[in-house]
């Protein structure tokens, strides 16, 4: 498959047929099949029949969308027998807006003659806002579009007007359909579900990455040796809203490197990650939080043995801010690249989520920390996943995750070990500990490469114990409490804050009482009994 754009550039022989130019200023259907996100539909780009073989036809529309827009806006597009590539180009003005107030922005992507329907089989492709162009032919295709038949019928080219200026949003799109043969077949090579572990151990990895396949600007080899730079055994491949990158990463795994595929699904109200994927499963974004379509989709990912994730829940961009609510996931992104105030918010509503599921003896939520990283500067496992694994293979690492055998780290210098210890009996993280209502109970943080950093315990009380580390970076901190005292424990380590002091908890002010985390571990459960 194509890497980059180039494969859009065709012999300047292939002349396209005279281009109409039809005015769509009115949108003329409402409406949609899709049974969520509102939608509405143009009337339909007609092609004749190839009268000889190798020749291309042209054709291309223009219009206008209102503030207020549909979610997503489908042109038809009649594909006749013979075509051997699809090739779609568009644009749209971006007119100067008041400050304060959003510019255009359009996404586009494109469904096959089986249709549109929501989760149906019509998929083939998405680029959101990143490429201008695609191309689509049996043995090749645009990253973040799915090589195959270019196939008789009505297709669907889709725009995603997701922000649109108070002047409106003026659009163009050109399809251009070449016929002749359809040359050989893709073939995907997926990545296997394992490498060489290490039996039952500890696992890092970095559970939301991009590509080229999305909007990232690493190529998939890229990112595969960033994550081994990084120091990861595995990592989760989660371009927006397709699959395409699925096929590729199979000659980039190693006995070295687990590399599981996935999906960061965006819609208009939050991202989620869909993790563990099969590979070429595709999980549809084309609906909001008053419709009744994710849950669908919760368990067609959990079904095929996924983990539903949603991502950065208090990120501040457009349509990125979680509003779906909990109920069904099986843990969420508190930490997401650099430390930043929107984590210390989804680290605290994650803290009093813990709090509240025990209280109705409900299966709490592990945290999860990830990179997010798209490009150069942003740093592959900045933070990541120590995964409590029985081998290193997709089922394995998936199953730590979901139970919350894990911590996440900065790096691969920080390391710890946390346990706590009462009654002849010890449980780590993500385990459960059950003594007597008043038996000793001693916590244990064993920890690593943060010099002057400041190590936490939280419990459902809230911080019960800060304790400094010393230039090193390592130390050992013990801190006994009861089963009575503390439904559960977690550590935290920071970093020191700006000015060098180690931050103080239990206090107000004007600043953030903590640096940027250092490492986070998901709870140990201390029950009575």
């Amino acid at each position: 498959m194509c890497a980059n754009e180039d494969c859009l550039h065709h012999p300047s022989d292939e002349l396209p047929e005279p281009t109409p130019l039809l005015d769509r200023r009115t949108l003329l259907r409402a409406g949609s099949a899709l049974g969520a996100a509102t939608a509405v539909t143009l009337a339909p780009l007609s092609f004749a029949a190839a009268a000889t073989p190798g020749g291309s036809a042209t054709r291309q529309i223009s219009g206008q969308l209102p503030t207020g827009a549909a979610d997503f806006v489908y042109l038809p597009v009649e594909v006749p027998d013979g075509v051997r590539e699809i090739a779609v180009s568009y644009s749209y003005d971006k007119p100067d807006v008041p400050a304060g107030t959003p510019g255009n922005s359009c996404d586009i992507g494109v469904f096959d003659q089986r249709g549109t329907d929501l989760g149906g089989p019509g998929f083939r492709g998405w680029s959101g806002g990143f490429r201008t162009s695609f191309a689509i032919s049996r043995g090749d295709a645009t990253p973040g579009y799915l090589p195959g038949p270019v196939g008789a019928g009505t297709w669907h080219v889709v725009l995603g007007p997701y922000q649109v200026a108070p002047q409106g949003l003026d659009y163009q799109v050109q399809v251009t359909l070449r016929f002749g043969d359809p040359g050989p077949e893709f073939t995907p090579h997926y990545p296997p579900d394992r490498a060489r572990g290490r039996g039952r151990s500890w696992y890092r990895g970095d559970c939301h990455l991009h590509t080229v396949y999305s909007d990232g600007r690493r190529l998939p080899a890229e990112v595969a040796a960033g994550a081994r730079a990084a120091g990861l055994d595995f990592m989760v491949s989660t371009d927006h809203n397709t699959s395409a990158s699925h096929g590729i990463w199979g000659p980039l795994a190693g006995p070295d490197l687990l590399i599981i595929t996935g999906e960061e699904v965006t819609t208009r109200n939050g991202h989620w990650l869909a993790l563990g994927l099969p590979p070429g499963d595709w999980i549809d974004w084309r609906y909001r939080a008053r419709d009744d379509a994710y849950p669908r989709f919760v368990r067609q990912v959990q079904g095929a043995g996924g983990l539903v994730v949603p991502a950065h829940p208090y990120c501040p961009y457009v349509a990125c801010q979680w509003k779906f609510g909990y109920q069904g996931a099986d843990a969420v992104e508190v930490w997401n690249g650099p430390w930043t105030y929107d984590d210390e918010s989804a680290v605290d509503s994650w803290d009093s989520r813990l709090a509240e599921d025990l209280r109705h003896g409900r299966p709490w939520l592990p945290a999860l920390g990830n990179s997010d990283a798209h490009s150069v500067p942003q740093v592959i496992g900045l933070p990541h996943n120590v995964v409590s694994a029985d081998d290193l293979t997709r089922d394995q690492i998936i199953a730590g995750l979901r139970a919350g055998r894990s911590w996440i780290a900065e790096s691969a210098t920080v390391r710890l070990e946390f346990t706590a210890t009462g009654n002849g009996r010890q449980a780590g993280i993500g385990e459960r500990l059950t003594v007597p209502a008043d038996a000793p109970v001693d916590v244990r943080l064993v920890v690593s490469g943060v010099p002057n950093g400041t190590v936490r315990f939280v419990t459902d009380e809230g911080q019960l114990h800060q304790e400094s580390l010393p230039a090193g970076g390592g130390g050992t901190v013990v801190w006994r409490t009861t089963a009575s005292l503390a439904g559960y424990v977690r550590a935290e380590v920071r970093h020191p804050r700006s000015d060098g002091t180690p931050g103080q908890g239990n206090t107000m002010g004007p600043d953030l009482p903590w640096g940027p985390m250092a490492a986070l571990t998901n709870p140990i459960l201390l029950t009575i009994g």
